[in-house]
Parts: C-alpha cells; structure tokens; sequence
C-alpha cells in the first residue's frame, strides 16, 4: 500500500514537472507565433499568471499587426483575473486610448472603471479609490448612455455614495463622542450638503440638534444665549418638519429645556441691567 502511495506521488511530481518544463520550454523558445498560441490557451483555460507571462513577451512584436489588439485586451484581462486591479484599470485605460475604435473600447473603458470598484475598500479606510471609481463610473454613463451597462454603472455608483455619506457621517460622529460639538455641527451640515439626498437626513438633523444643545450646555455663560437660541430654532424648525419622528420626544424636551435656560439668561440679565440702574 506504501509503494502504491508513493509511486502516485512520484507520477505528480513528474507531471508537475513536465508541465511545468513545456511552460519555461516555449517560454524561452523566442518562437513569437508558438508563445501567442501558448498563451491563447492558457488564457482560455484561466491560466491567467502563465498567459500573462506569454502574452508579456509577444506584445512587442506584434505591434501594429492584427493580432495585437486582441492581445492587449486579453493581457490587461489577466491582471484583473488575478486580482491585480491597479494594474488591470491602468491597462484598460491604455487599451482605451491606444486602440480608440475597437469594438472592445466600451468594455475596456468599462473595466477600467470596475477595477478600481474593486479596489474601493470598507469605509473605514482612504476613500480615494472609491471616489475614482465614481467618476470613472459617471463618465462612462454620460459616454454610453445607451449601454446595457448602464444601470449596473449607476447601482454601483449609489453603493459607493452610501460608502461616502457612512464614513462622512462616523467621521461626525466621532467630533460629537469627542465632546467636539462645534466640530460635529459642521461636519453633520456637510454631510447634508454633500448628501442631500440621503434617507438619514432625519437622524442626521437630529444629531445637529444635540450637538448644538450640548454646546450650549457646556459653553461659558457668556455665550449660552446665543447658543441655547440657536439650538432651540433648530429643535423649533425640526419639529415642525418631521411631526412624525422617532426623535420627536427627545427634540421636545431639548426645545423645553433650552428656552427655560434662555428665561433663566434673560431674568440674569434683567437684574444684572435693573442692580446697574440703582448703583
């Protein structure tokens, strides 16, 4: 039973071997028309690393000839099979420019754009690739509006905005658990800016209202007046827009509770103007 084992294993290290011999064989061979064959068929069989190599070596020779068109969108196609989506959209792009009326320009442009989706990570992380891919996906909307890719481009385009307003809106949350509530205020009034359209403007405008409640809580008394006016003009204005509201108790209450400190500011302020009459 042991030898029946280990002469199976021998077999595939042999096989291993010999495949691996035929690859570096036709790999150094210079022959360019057998290496483009070769490389045909690794592509086809999703070899992506061996045709890649193959294709890598030909495209220079066949230059300006028929072929090469083909060549280069199959060999920028390894790169994103392999998961080298840097390289795979920058390779796209190259095709797109240099081979202007292909009939693979628009899948090419296309891929470009999608590579970089890849490359979009959890919103945690730098947006940059995000924000590249979105505009590379918009321009291939306005470019082909008529393409049966055009849906998937804008599905795409609404998951990495989603991506944007979360990490924009995390970035405000944390000012507001930093106690940074200026800060916060204006970072939940640019996410509305940049977001107009977003489904938690309500929740978004909710925490504005806290942020500038909590200001003016904390603030020095010389400046909760105007601090407490501005969060219950907020609170005022919100309640009236969503009468519905989930937050609508708590807003209320910020609302009550800011006016009663704007009484309590103004009787200061009445006896502090009515003891500087009588001295």
């Amino acid at each position: 039973m042991k030898k029946t084992v280990l002469i199976a294993l021998l077999g595939l290290v042999v096989l291993s071997t010999a495949c691996k011999s035929e690859f570096e064989k036709i790999r150094s061979s210079g022959d360019v028309n057998q290496i483009y064959s070769k490389a045909q068929q690794y592509y086809d069989n999703e070899e992506y690393q061996k045709a890649q190599t193959l294709f890598e070596i030909v495209i220079s020779s066949y230059r300006g000839k028929q072929e090469a068109e083909d060549i280069y969108f199959k060999y920028a196609y390894t790169y994103y099979h392999l998961q080298q989506y840097i390289l795979a959209s920058y390779y796209f792009g190259n095709f797109s420019n240099t081979y202007a009326t292909s009939d693979y320009r628009q899948e090419a442009d296309f891929m470009a754009a999608y590579s970089n989706y890849q490359l979009s990570p959890t919103y945690r992380l730098d947006q940059s690739y995000t924000k590249k891919a979105i505009e590379q996906l918009q321009l291939f909307v306005n470019t082909y509006p008529n393409s049966d890719k055009v849906q998937q481009c804008n599905n795409l385009i609404d998951a990495m905005r989603i991506k944007l307003e979360l990490k924009a809106f995390k970035a405000a949350e944390l000012y507001f658990d930093l106690r940074e509530y200026q800060a916060a205020i204006r970072s939940f009034e640019n996410v509305l800016t940049e977001f107009p359209d977003s489904k938690n403007v309500e929740e978004i405008r909710y925490m504005i209202i806290r942020s500038a409640y909590l200001l003016a809580e904390n603030s020095f008394r010389e400046k909760q007046f105007e601090r407490y006016s501005d969060a219950a003009d907020r609170a005022q204005e919100f309640l009236a827009r969503y009468e519905e509201s989930r937050y609508r108790d708590d807003v209320q209450k910020m609302l009550d509770k800011s006016r009663e400190e704007l009484n309590n500011l103004e009787d200061v302020r009445y006896q502090n103007e009515s003891s500087g009459v009588r001295s």
